[in-house]
């Protein structure tokens, strides 16, 4: 059976390294010519954004349903699409249209448990089993040597849940049809990962883990004795007014207007397109379950990077980085923020995300004055030109295939097509 990607960056920050030629999975390939503006592409082009819509254009015509992206920078909003929001009806992309975000739940995650920390509910430095006694425990996992701040950058070595056999076949091909609407549990999830040896000892290495993500969770609930969405919902979107933004638990539904979110289930029918709209997303749940829209991204994005969730700190703390790998110096991971330097020389923060039928990301300038989110409604397609090295290096934007996200849990073997957190 093929892998599967939890958080392939197709849109955004680590297409944006591609373009900058350090890869995480291997070297950028040579330029090429931006293709040409695909149909429906959307009315009203504002000339700042030029190539950011030509490179919307590009992910069409490379053989997405639809794209949609929205920049913030100043008092100016664009909003860009190309493509269709839904291919039974032809309709396009409108700006509000919400749709699942992935591993972009994570910086919303790791956020509420900053916030805990400055209200002295909790250190970065506690170790696990001090905050959940007896969770992490069995086949070489123990939670008195992993900190929660280890847990949060993905130095923890714990193995990645969605990389279980089991898993994966749940979750790919006929699996999927037959499990889409089934519930996980959070410590279920976890014993599905204690089940493995770790990948290393703690704070050795770097490693994506979503099981890291839903032990987050945990521990917010166990802190507050309230849900992590619950607190999201109190600390976060209420305060900044992100109405459109939710955690659906075990709800197979999108609650506001949306497109339509397509999968060709990997290999087992690469010419047939699957609906993906509904499906029951707690197996993602913390590490990857929630939904938003662009405008919602931006705003929640440039508001964290200007001090407003976060004292100075804590926002310090979130921005502290790590690296992924040696050979990819352009790409670090922080807590749930990944900072990626542009082939222009603008440092970009955010984090992309992936799920079935949908690959986000979403990108911010570190003064949080300048951001783009950006959402395809597929998770086979692989976008020709980065939209983020488009809006952010307007003049010369690169043209490079997107490559493997530091968010990926689910990897395909012989073709480009993903789905994941």
């Amino acid at each position: 059976m093929s892998k599967l990607h939890f958080g392939r960056g197709v849109l955004g920050l680590t297409a944006a390294l591609a373009a900058g030629a350090t890869l995480l999975a291997g070297p950028a390939s040579a330029a090429t010519t931006a293709p040409s503006p695909a149909p429906h592409s959307a009315p009203g082009l504002h000339t700042g954004h030029a190539a950011t819509q030509s490179a919307l254009d590009g992910t069409v015509a490379a053989g997405a349903p639809g794209v949609q992206a929205q920049a913030q920078a100043g008092g100016d909003t664009w909003f860009g699409a190309a493509g269709t929001a839904d291919l039974a009806s032809g309709r396009p992309f409108r700006p509000g249209d919400e749709f699942r975000i992935g591993s972009i739940t994570k910086s919303f995650v790791a956020t509420v448990l900053l916030q805990l920390e400055a209200e002295k509910k909790l250190s970065l430095d506690d170790t696990m089993d001090r905050l959940m006694p007896g969770v992490i425990q069995g086949n070489g996992n123990d939670g008195r040597h992993i900190t929660l701040r280890q847990v949060l950058n993905h130095t923890s070595g714990l193995f990645n849940y969605t990389e279980d056999p089991a898993i994966r076949t749940r979750m790919g091909g006929q699996g999927f049809l037959d499990h889409r609407y089934e519930t996980y549990r959070p410590q279920q999830i976890v014993s599905i990962a204690l089940a493995h040896p770790p990948n290393f000892a703690p704070g050795t290495s770097w490693s994506y883990s979503n099981t890291n993500y839903i032990l987050a969770g945990m521990v917010v609930q166990k802190v507050t004795g309230h849900s992590y969405a619950q607190e999201i919902e109190r600390r976060i979107l209420r305060p900044l007014g992100l109405r459109s933004t939710s955690v659906p638990g075990t709800s197979p539904t999108i609650p506001g207007r949306h497109g339509r979110a397509y999968s060709v289930l990997f290999d087992q029918t690469p010419d047939r397109l699957y609906d993906v709209t509904e499906f029951n997303p707690s197996l993602a749940g913390s590490a990857g379950e929630m939904i938003s829209t662009t405008a919602d991204l931006n705003r929640f994005f440039s508001a964290l990077l200007r001090g407003r969730l976060l004292p100075a700190h804590q926002l310090d703390e979130m921005l502290t980085t790590v690296s992924t790998d040696p050979d990819t110096p352009g790409l670090r991971y922080g807590l749930a923020m990944m900072s990626v330097r542009l082939p222009c020389g603008v440092t970009v923060w955010g984090h992309d995300g992936g799920i079935f039928g949908s690959s986000s990301s979403a990108a911010t300038t570190r003064d949080g004055r300048h951001s783009l989110s950006s959402n395809i409604n597929a998770d086979w397609v692989e976008s020709p030109v980065s939209p983020v090295v488009a809006e952010f290096c307007p003049s010369s934007p690169a043209t490079s295939p997107a490559t493997t996200s530091p968010a990926t849990a689910f990897r395909t073997s012989s073709t480009a097509r993903t789905t994941g957190f």
